[in-house]
């Protein structure tokens, strides 16, 4: 699936961008260094990823300006989280003003194959999501609420005195 409209992609990437933005913001310093093992990302390598890899769509022709790669960001959750929200209206805004509907339809050869732009955004989109879904199981390992993203978490049920459904 691909976007065939800028203003379908602004609509979505604005949800998945909120979304991900109350990840970063719940996250805490001390949470930075939770891993599942050694050999994996930790939350705070995951949270740089999301800010970073945003970044790739200008090899497509986008332009905005890159995160902050500085070791003080990364070892910040606060900045963790003002990096991403910089980044991710950083590409919307470059979306909405430099590309058009007809742009979505070009082609760009990515690790060999043929992407188009529009495919290119849900990739950009999806993978944030992925790497969301990870985030929140090393957030509740290290003892972090989660907030409630597509409804309530096992915790918001409890709060609410109410029986989760699990």
């Amino acid at each position: 699936m691909m976007f065939t409209s800028i203003k379908d992609f602004a609509a979505e990437w604005t949800n998945e961008a909120e979304m991900t933005q109350k990840i970063m913001n719940a996250l805490t310093d001390e949470s930075l260094g939770q891993a599942i093992t050694d050999k994996h990302r930790t939350l705070g390598g995951l949270a740089w990823h999301l800010v970073e890899s945003v970044h790739y769509m200008t090899s497509l022709g986008l332009a905005f300006d890159a995160p902050d790669n500085s070791d003080e960001v990364k070892k910040s959750a606060a900045a963790l989280a003002g990096q991403y929200e910089r980044v991710s209206r950083a590409i919307l805004q470059a979306v909405e003003t430099q590309w058009t509907d007809a742009k979505l339809l070009e082609t760009q050869t990515i690790a060999g194959q043929e992407w188009n732009n529009g495919g290119s955004l849900r990739f950009t989109l999806m993978h944030q999501a992925h790497h969301r879904g990870q985030m929140t199981v090393l957030m509740r390992q290290a003892g972090l609420k989660l907030p409630d993203l597509y409804g309530p978490t096992y915790d918001s049920w409890v709060e609410q005195g109410m029986e989760p459904l699990a």
